[in-house]
Formats: C-alpha cells, structure tokens, sequence
C-alpha cells in the first residue's frame, strides 16, 4: 500500500483541498479530503486523473517538424508518412514506440489506443510470426508504463474512386491482409493481458468494401472499435459517388456504429450524420492538433456533444504530444467557429480527456475509490501556471508541466523524468535511424 498527499485536486464533486489517497493493488482504496498528510508522498500542484489518448499512430512521430517547407495538403503530407512506414521493422518500431509511448507518460497520458496498421514486412509479405509490429508495441508501451489498446486495423484496399474500390500502393501493402477472413484470423491470434486490451479498427470507408464491415463488426464482439471518418471532403465525395451515400451512412447500415465505436476525427458532418452518431452514442475523438496541422478542417464538437456524442481526444499524429493542448483546441476551436466563450466548461475538457471507457478501460479516469490508481501532477509554479486556479489549469499549463505521473498505482515520472531516463536521447537515436 502506498499513500499520497496532495494539496489540490480535481475530483469527481469538483475542486477539492488537502486531498489523500490510499493505494493498494493498482486501485484507490480511499480518497479523503481536508485530511492531514500524515507522511504521505507529497505531490506538488495540482492533481488530476490520468489522461487517455484515444487515437495514435507511434510511428508518425517520425514526421514532426519535417513536412512543412512545401505546404500542401493532407494527401501530400501522406506521402511523407508512406515513407517512413517503409523504413520500420519490429525492432525499430519498438525502440521508436517505447519513446513516443515514454512521451506520453510525461505529458500525462496513462492510456493510449494505438490504431495499428503497419502489420507486414515492406512488400506485404507477413513475418513469422504475423502479428509481430503488434507484438512490437505491445513491449513498447509496457516498457514505458502506459496501458495499451491494440486497435488492429482492417485496410483492404488502396482508396476509393466513383468506380469503386482502388487497387493497393506498393507500400500499402504492409498495411493489408489478403482478404477480411485473413485479417480476422491473425487478429483472433492476439490476446489481451493485464495492461493490454484488443480491439479493431476500420481504416475508412476507402479501405474497406462495404461487403466487408460486417466482418469487422463480429471480430469486436463489443470490443472498442474505431473507425477513421469524414476526416477530408474528398472521402465523402468519393463515398457519394460510389455508395450513394455519406461514410456515416454506410457504417451505420452495415452496423459498425454504436456504444463500443469510436469515430476518429467527425470533420465533414451532414446534420443526418451527426443525428446517426448520437442515436447510436457512438464516440467521437477529436485530434485538434493533428487537424490543424494537416489543415483538415474544425470538427462540430458542440453539435456531436449537443446531439448526445461522447467526446474523446487524441494525439493522432504526434504533430505534439501535449493533452492540455488538445482539450483547449477543442474549446478554441469552437470560439473560433462561433464567436462565443465557454463553449466547453473545464469539467467538460478533463471528461474528454479522460475517457478510458473508450478504449476498454473501465475504472479509470476518475480520482475515487475503486478506480484505477492513475493520477497527474501538473505544477502550479511554473511560467505558465503561476496564477492559474485548479479549476482552470487545463487553460494554463502544457505537458512541461507534468510533474508526476503514477499508472495502476506505479510511479512511471517523477520530476518531470521518466523512469526509463533521457527520453529526449533516446527519441533523437531512434529517429535518425529513419
């Protein structure tokens, strides 16, 4: 057991002082206010559950600060990324995946749903063992200490045209099975463990053939399932030319939508598709960063919430690793889209900042009794901070700021360092291998 004090904290009745809490086998076993320290662990700041990260695409870190000089557009951001995904094997993408996921940790996030495509060898052929990139970020974020969810992503086909479905690029086929039996197969290989749950993912409507969602929907057996959608205009109209319909259309026919589903992005919503969404309480992750970094688009995150969408948020691409920065682009972007303040309240923010349930992990996200022992401390004596009241630190701080960062009741930062060392170092070694 293990005991812990800190002077401010976010609980789930709102801001609370003088706050200890008691652990023992990864859980909370009492959380007390207004209570003496005793000889608990001090934590500095204030403190907050751990935070999820429901989309990420490790590998794409390998971009950051390297697509900029000729403009463009997501598609030709695309190709950079088809690039370095010809570069990686399971030993590299470990070493570059324990990094990214240690990054994670220091900005606070103790969850993280990795949307896994990058399953074969370069020219498509399987490893060995099929499921060996998977295998790969399974030992990275156990290395890191994050929990992982393991969205084993179906892609089938190279895009979709007014004509149908497009035959697979060269590189793409390291991300495709030969055909939906095959990949259902090699996912039905991969069993979860205590801190890693299995899932599936549809890469889009233009990789997978409606005749193939069917498929995907029995591989979840009511595991979380997530699903590229609407991300770029050019996606809808290629699904109106081929199928008659929007992408939010077709997967809800096919029964892809519902409470287990995350829909990655939500940019390009008719008012149908956003009813679709919350008639069946399907989540929505919002990757702020990454949308405007890619200049995709500002998402109807107040009509999705409006309509009963849960919200979720995600790094995405790793244009930065920063939680605060994403919860506040979700505000921000809507004052920019409607010219008013408050659009989100705070608790609002740290609710889709913590929303674990969608990537299979009950129990977390909230600092009570019984849930899972995860906890954030953020500084407020920083350049940032200073000021800030803690029920507004989401507005004020950024990842710096982190200071600790417990997992399952497990010490992983401390200081503002992670356990495993200089992960700067060791990010700048692993990326100039590629």
């Amino acid at each position: 057991m293990s005991s812990w004090f800190a002077r401010d904290a976010l609980l789930p009745g709102g801001p609370a002082r003088d706050v200890r809490f008691e652990i023992e086998d990864g859980r909370f076993t009492a959380v007390a206010s207004n209570a003496p320290a005793d000889g608990a662990t001090s934590l500095p700041g204030v403190v907050l559950p751990g935070f999820a990260n429901a989309h990420s695409h490790a590998f794409h870190r390998a971009l950051r600060g390297r697509t900029h000089n000729d403009g463009g557009t997501f598609w030709t951001w695309r190709e950079h990324m088809y690039a370095v995904a010809g570069r990686l094997d399971p030993d590299t993408y470990r070493e570059l995946a324990t990094v990214v996921y240690a990054e994670m940790a220091l900005a606070g996030i103790t969850s993280v749903g990795e949307f896994h495509y990058l399953h074969h060898g370069p020219d498509g052929t399987p490893y060995g063992d099929p499921n060996a990139m998977a295998e790969a970020l399974r030992a990275a974020a156990a290395d890191a200490g994050i929990r992982l969810t393991l969205l084993d992503t179906c892609y089938l086909a190279g895009g979709l045209g007014p004509g149908g479905h497009l035959p697979l690029d060269a590189v793409q086929r390291r991300f495709a099975d030969v055909d939906v039996e095959r990949w259902a197969e090699r996912v039905a290989q991969l069993e979860p463990d205590d801190t890693t749950r299995i899932g599936v993912a549809v890469h889009s409507v233009r990789a997978v053939p409606r005749g193939d969602l069917a498929t995907v929907v029995a591989t979840a057996q009511g595991r979380p399932l997530h699903v590229h959608l609407s991300e770029q205009p050019a996606e809808n109209e290629a699904c109106g030319a081929h199928y008659g319909c929007t992408p939010t259309a077709l997967l809800r026919d096919a029964g892809v939508l519902g409470p287990a589903t995350t829909a990655v992005h939500a940019t390009h919503l008719t008012a149908d598709d956003i009813q679709a969404l919350g008639t069946t309480r399907t989540t929505a992750c919002f990757c702020p960063t990454t949308e405007r970094d890619l200049a995709d688009g500002i998402g109807p995150a107040r009509a999705l919430t409006d309509s009963g969408v849960p919200l979720s948020l995600g790094s995405d691409q790793h244009a930065v690793i920063d939680p605060f920065e994403e919860a506040r682009g979700l505000e921000m972007h809507e004052r920019l889209r409607s010219n008013e303040r408050g659009r989100f309240t705070a608790p609002q923010l740290l609710a889709a900042l913590t929303r674990h349930d969608s990537l299979g992990w009950d129990g977390a996200g909230r600092l009570e009794v019984g849930a899972r022992a995860d906890l954030v401390t953020v500084r407020t004596d920083t350049v940032r901070t200073a000021g800030a009241r803690p029920d507004q630190i989401l507005y004020a701080a950024t990842a710096a700021d982190v200071d600790t960062v417990l997992v399952d009741g497990r010490e992983v930062v401390r200081g503002g360092q992670h356990r495993l060392g200089d992960i700067g170092r060791r990010l700048t070694t692993a990326l100039e291998g590629l």
